[in-house]
């Protein structure tokens, strides 16, 4: 065992009638998206990708449609099958599961939501919730019994014998939703789950789902083609273009260090008040004292702790001339004066 819950290493798909001979090219050759298409007829739907997802977090995988990431989240229950590659769940390798093998973790250890709930227009909120079980074999009362408490989890308590089209959207995804968590799954594989509502409901949805993560700790993969989305959600993101994982971190490393143009077009237009922390833009202290000299009276000077973000920094320096201390609980360990406040706002080399 890793320690991981979900990890993919090296993982391809070619799709066409000469996907075969087109991977073996690939590998051979190192061949192009477009070299593949013009030579083979064939489409690189997923190229090399390679994350871990750790128990607990929210990984999300972003990008413009035809990316390839619901193709991707599509490999972790092997509703694909990678051209080549590795896809471990909980340290198994599920390419070497057998078919019964392979149901057992669909049914027991991975839940999936879509963004069309496809819920049962003839079956009651109680019964879409329970089909999972019923097709488990579990008894009607027991059941019952979870689909009740996992209603009372997505907030739909009293719902549970109205049928699909008496509810709204939202609360048709909450039952999609209650459906994947009712199995008790270790793992939540969530396409696009809340892009069809309405902002408001969509952000309340976000909310609740963040709730319900911290409290039950479900490891998820979560889809989104919306960059705000994927900053409000993930405790990491990837960012797909054309089947690739061109960088994965944090919305502060994607945000303060884009890999490449594309990521940094990405992410031009998103406001780094609250995104980007005061350790780093600082200038360390050192530096700072061999340019302007040694700090006195370090108490008359704005403070903040490495972590705080840029609104916070915003909040200071409008409020006094000096330049922020950045502190410990031990010691200064950097400054921010106004200049490079100014730099760390705009993105520019100089934060």
């Amino acid at each position: 065992m890793t320690g991981y819950v979900v990890e993919l290493e090296g993982v391809w798909k070619v799709f066409g009638d000469r996907a075969v001979d087109a991977m073996a090219a690939i590998q051979s050759g190192g061949l192009s998206k477009a070299e593949v298409l013009e030579r083979y007829g064939a489409v690189v739907g997923v190229r090399d990708a390679s994350f871990s997802v750790s128990e607990g977090e929210i990984f999300c995988l972003m990008g413009l449609s035809g990316s390839g990431k619901s193709t991707l989240v599509r490999h972790i229950n092997r509703l694909i099958e990678p051209s080549a590659g590795t896809i471990r769940i909980l340290g198994e390798d599920i390419g070497a599961m057998a078919a019964d093998e392979l149901r057992a973790l669909r049914g027991t250890r991975i839940g999936m939501v879509f963004q069309n709930m496809a819920l049962l227009p003839h079956r009651s909120v109680r019964d879409n919730i329970a089909f999972g079980l019923e097709l488990r074999g579990m008894d009607a009362f027991s059941r019952t019994r979870v689909a009740d408490r996992t209603l009372e989890t997505v907030s739909l308590h009293g719902y549970g014998d109205r049928l699909p089209s008496e509810l709204s959207g939202g609360m048709q995804q909450r039952v999609g939703l209650a459906r994947a968590l009712a199995a008790d799954p270790d793992i939540l594989l969530m396409d696009e789950p809340f892009s069809a509502l309405d902002p408001l409901i969509r952000r309340n949805l976000q909310d609740e789902f963040l709730n319900l993560s911290a409290n039950m700790r479900k490891t998820t993969v979560f889809i989104t083609h919306d960059l705000d989305e994927a900053i409000r959600m993930g405790d990491r993101i990837g960012i797909m273009k054309d089947g690739e994982v061109v960088q994965i971190g944090t919305a502060e490393d994607i945000v303060t260090a884009p890999a490449d143009d594309y990521v940094a077009d990405f992410v031009a237009g998103i406001s780094r008040l609250k995104l980007v922390s005061a350790g780093k833009i600082m200038m360390p202290i050192e530096r700072f004292e061999a340019l302007n000299g040694p700090v006195d009276g370090a108490d008359q000077y704005p403070t903040a702790h490495p972590d705080d973000d840029l609104d916070t920094l915003v909040g200071l320096s409008t409020r006094s001339a000096r330049p922020v201390l950045i502190r410990t609980e031990d010691a200064v360990v950097g400054v921010v004066d106004k200049t490079t406040l100014l730099h760390g706002l705009q993105g520019s080399a100089g934060a």
